[in-house]
């Protein structure tokens, strides 16, 4: 058995080194892991689970509503979060809801498709073209545009 704050430390090198982001996808319910850089997914091991679900984080999310205008193109409503204090992931619902509800009401209704968000537990900001990278690459406006193609 290894200490601790080794274990902490190994771990939470292991979520640098692959950019590890839990991504959500709304209505749908989609989660996994991705490289916030690269947008490519990450296969959930033991060592990244572990690192991602046991361990207190100080989180930034980036928090997402899918849309489609009238003319038929994309875009997000986006809000970026960093919450004070350190999260285990159980935790994050009660912290990301109330500026999901606010971002998805301020919305055209006709206009969103979906939500979503980016939770990086690295601690790493997102800029716009970045989320919309991993939000494509996660399928966040494909499900609901076959609904209605």
């Amino acid at each position: 058995m290894i200490p601790r704050a080794r274990f902490e430390r190994v771990s939470r090198a292991i979520l640098r080194q692959f950019r590890v982001a839990v991504v959500n996808i709304d209505p749908e319910g989609r989660q996994g892991l991705v490289d916030w850089k690269t947008a490519k997914n990450i296969a959930p091991t033991p060592k990244i689970a572990t690192a991602v679900c046991d361990l207190a984080h100080r989180w930034v999310i980036y928090i997402g509503a899918f849309c489609v205008d009238d003319q038929g193109s994309r875009y997000i409503k986006a809000v970026e979060i960093a919450p004070n204090g350190i999260y285990r992931t159980d935790s994050l619902a009660g912290v990301l809801e109330e500026h999901y509800r606010a971002l998805v009401k301020g919305c055209n209704p006709s206009h969103i498709i979906g939500s979503g968000w980016i939770a990086n537990p690295g601690g790493a900001s997102l800029d716009e073209e970045q989320a919309y990278r991993v939000f494509e690459a996660c399928g966040a406006w494909e499900a609901r545009l076959a609904e209605a193609g």
